[in-house]
C-alpha cells in the first residue's frame, strides 16, 4: 500500500495540538494541587485571636521585666536520651536564691508548626531542672520559661542537633 500525500492524518496524530494543550493542562493540575494544599494545609501562622493576643502583650512585657528585676538567668542544654528522646537540662539563677521555684513551666515552640509545640513542667531543686522530651524534631526551638505563679517569664532558644547514631 502506497502512502497518498493528499490524505492527511487526523489531528490527534500530530504533535502540535498535544504540545499546545499540555500548557493549560499543567496549569489545571497545578491549580487543583494548590487548592487542595490550601484547603488541607496548616494555617497555624495566622492566629484566630490576634486582637486578644495584641492586648496581652503589655502583661508579657511586664513579666519579662519582672524576670530582669529579679535577676533571673537561665542556661540550658539538650542531649540525646534513650529511645530517640531528648534530655533537657535547665539551670536557673536568681539574685535571691531562696525565691527559686520548685517547678518551672517550659514551652518549646516550633518555628513554623504549632502541632509540634510542647508544654513541659520541670521539677527541680537548687535551680537545676531537667526532663525528657520524646521525639523532639531537629530544629531551632523558641523557649518560654516561667515560674508556676506566672510572676516572671524568660525567652530563650534551643537548637536541637541531629544525633549521629
Amino acid at each position: 500500500m502506497l502512502h497518498d500525500p493528499s490524505v492527511q492524518a487526523p489531528w490527534y496524530r500530530h504533535r502540535w495540538p498535544w504540545l499546545l494543550m499540555s500548557g493549560p493542562a499543567i496549569v489545571i493540575v497545578a491549580g487543583a494541587i494548590t487548592t487542595w494544599l490550601a484547603a488541607t494545609g496548616n494555617t497555624a501562622l495566622v492566629a484566630d485571636d490576634y486582637y486578644k493576643q495584641g492586648l496581652t502583650i503589655n502583661r508579657v512585657i511586664e513579666r519579662e521585666k519582672a524576670a530582669a528585676d529579679l535577676g533571673v538567668q537561665a542556661s540550658l542544654s539538650a542531649t540525646p536520651a534513650a529511645g530517640g528522646a531528648t534530655r533537657i537540662e535547665l539551670k536557673l539563677a536568681m539574685a535571691d536564691a531562696a525565691k527559686l521555684p520548685q517547678r518551672v513551666h517550659v514551652q518549646l515552640i516550633h518555628p513554623t508548626r504549632s502541632e509540634l509545640d510542647r508544654d513541659l513542667l520541670f521539677d527541680g531543686e537548687g535551680g537545676r531542672y531537667s526532663g525528657v522530651v520524646q521525639a523532639l524534631q531537629t530544629t531551632h526551638w523558641k523557649l518560654v520559661i516561667e515560674d508556676e505563679a506566672k510572676a516572671w517569664r524568660l525567652q530563650d532558644s534551643l537548637t536541637v542537633e541531629a544525633s549521629g547514631g
